[in-house]
């Protein structure tokens, strides 16, 4: 099972469909409708520094918000940023992977999913 913890739809069209089609259906194959709450990318500030008089806050970054503990046979599809600050302590979560645009180059789906290692 893959559950959606993005905002937004992720809409998977076939591997061989060109790019610059304005109609969605053509060669789409899944729609996967999010679940609710996305996971996000937590951070914890830990301290300010000073470099040429700027301040520059230190952050830690690869808590995640909103993210369920892992599932036996469940996959989560999350942000770029969640998969990759959680890639080293998690094999269940995918991403977007391959952008579909269309003619005016807004990104309306991907090819495949992929997982970040």
């Amino acid at each position: 099972m893959i559950l959606n913890l993005t905002p937004h739809p992720i809409r998977i069209y076939q591997v061989d469909r060109p790019d610059g089609i304005d109609d969605l259906e053509p060669g789409l194959l899944h729609v996967i409708e999010p679940e609710g709450t996305p996971a996000r990318l937590g951070m914890v500030p830990l301290s300010t520094e000073h470099r040429a008089g700027i301040p520059v806050e230190l952050v830690e970054y690869g808590h995640a918000q909103d993210l369920p503990g892992r599932q036996d046979g469940v996959s989560y599809i999350v942000s770029l940023p969640v998969a990759l600050g959680l890639s080293a302590k998690r094999d269940d979560l995918l991403v977007p992977y391959r952008e579909v645009r269309n003619s005016s180059g807004t990104v309306i789906g991907c090819r495949e999913l992929a997982q970040p290692v």
